[in-house]
């Protein structure tokens, strides 16, 4: 089995390139059996809301909603607390099957053995 990968992502349509990449590797990962734990942290906290993934568009990139979907049906996909709070974000907003937690539970996930996190 594969270790687990847990991807930090920090940007969003800020930096679509950088953002895209997170998004992909995870998905990638997702789609091979590695568990897969995505964070939205900063702008990318925008794409836990619905809608929002899908007004992403990046040339020559998969649409960000399928990638998003891919990762929500394989892995966990958690929005930051203070990031929510700071965007006036609540537990009702998001997507079914993301979860808002802070600081204590990231570091809980990349401090597991065998883990390997990455931060975009």
């Amino acid at each position: 089995m594969a270790r687990p990968l847990v991807i930090k992502v920090t940007a969003g349509a800020d930096a679509p390139e950088r953002c895209n990449q997170a998004f992909t590797v995870a998905a990638a990962a997702a789609a091979s059996g590695v568990p897969i734990s995505l964070w939205l942290t900063g702008e990318s906290a925008w794409f836990s809301l619905p809608g929002r993934a899908a007004g992403f568009e990046l040339e020559h990139a998969t649409p960000l909603d399928d990638l998003l979907a891919v990762i929500l049906a394989a892995g966990r996909v958690t929005l930051c607390t203070q990031c929510a709070a700071r965007r006036n974000i609540g537990p009702d907003d998001v997507l079914p099957g993301i979860r808002i937690a802070g600081a204590p539970t990231f570091v809980e996930e990349i401090t597991a053995p065998d883990v390997q996190a990455l931060v975009y």
